[in-house]
Parts: structure tokens; sequence; C-alpha cells
């Protein structure tokens, strides 16, 4: 199975379990920058690329949790894998509640620690590829917007042309520009992208 791209973070006040976790998902292909402390991560962390962190839970600095609401709080939507030795139910409820991809415990097996990350990097990069595509959204004029919704509800130019009362060609053109600023090359594609974001025309 391919990895999905990104850098995976790993933060855990126990020396051993980063060198091992480490070598572990570097083995599997994975690009892996290890921390024993909040400090040391925060001062590394790079928001520019697709990411996830391993995060202990119980740590000396600032626990796990804690670490993830202050990220929340400062918009870092950086999917987070708990991996701790001193969790329990209503902690694993609280981290899962807060956004966490997942909450394991040590020891923990192999498959379930890649399986994990998988879907942490997975799930930044449908992130990164949602702020992408809203920022393109806010490039649309409101006539754009107007026939990039007619048209994820299916509708051909003549017909958008009729309800917004104006040519079939200047539905065209608006058409034309707005893939353009969204970057899309077919409408499948942004279909697919609104269902994501959940936008689209609302018929009566």
């Amino acid at each position: 199975m391919s990895n999905p791209t990104g850098i995976v973070y790993l933060l855990d006040d126990e020396l051993g379990m980063v060198k091992a976790v480490t070598r572990l998902l570097r083995a599997r292909g994975f690009e892996v920058h290890g921390f024993t402390s909040p400090a040391s991560f925060l001062e590394a962390y790079r928001p520019e690329s697709d990411s996830c962190l391993i995060l202990d839970v119980a740590m000396p600095e600032l626990d796990g949790l804690h670490l993830q609401r202050r990220l929340t709080h400062k918009g870092i939507l950086l999917p987070i894998v708990f991996l701790t030795g001193h969790g329990d139910i209503p902690m694993s409820v609280r981290a899962m509640k807060a956004g966490a991809v997942d909450f394991l415990t040590k020891p923990v097996k192999d498959v379930d620690l890649l399986r994990a990350v998988r879907a942490a990097l997975a799930r930044a990069a449908e992130q990164r590829e949602a702020a992408t595509i809203s920022a393109r959204l806010t490039r649309l004029t409101p006539r754009e917007r107007e026939v990039m919704e007619h048209v994820i509800a299916g509708k051909l130019n003549k017909q958008i042309a009729f309800d917004l009362g104006t040519g079939e060609q200047n539905i065209k053109i608006h058409r034309g520009r707005m893939m353009h600023k969204m970057g899309l090359e077919s409408v499948t594609d942004l279909v697919r992208i609104a269902e994501k974001l959940g936008i689209g025309r609302k018929e009566d």
C-alpha cells in the first residue's frame, strides 16, 4: 500500500519511544520529525506541508490534550493521533470530540499505528484541498458563483441563461471564467469538490 505524502511529527517525552516509532515509520517510507518536548515541536512545526502529529498525552511541560486545544485555538488544523500509556475512556472521548483521528494505547500494534498515520495524512490532504478550493471560491464574482451553482445542479447553458435572464453566450463566458478560477477541467471535478464543501444550489 502506498503512503499518503506528508510529514509525520512525533511528540513523546520518552526518547526511547520517539526513536522506536521513528524507526518503524521511516522503514515504511514516511518522513518523520521526532520531538521530546512541546516547545521543540512548536518551534519546528511548519504548516506549509501536509502533516499529522502523533502525540503523547502525559508530558511534564504540557499534556497532549492541552496542546491539542492550543493548536485548535491558533487555527492549526493538524490531524492528531494520540498514543499514550495513560489513557482512559473519558480522555479518549474528549480527544476524539476535539477532532483527533485516533486514540491508541501503548504498547501499540504496528498495523494499528500505520493505519492511523495513513488516515491522518489523508485527512491533512483533504483539509488542504478544502482550504485551496475555499480560497478560489472567494475569487469568483457573484454572477460566476450563481453560474457555478446552476452547473452543479446539472443544468445546461441554455437553462442557466433562462433562469438568470441573460444570453447563452454570456453564460458560456462566465462558466469558462469560473472553471478557470477554480482550477478545474471538468464538471465532474466541480461536483466532487462541491459535495466535499457542502455547496450547491438547492432546487425546489
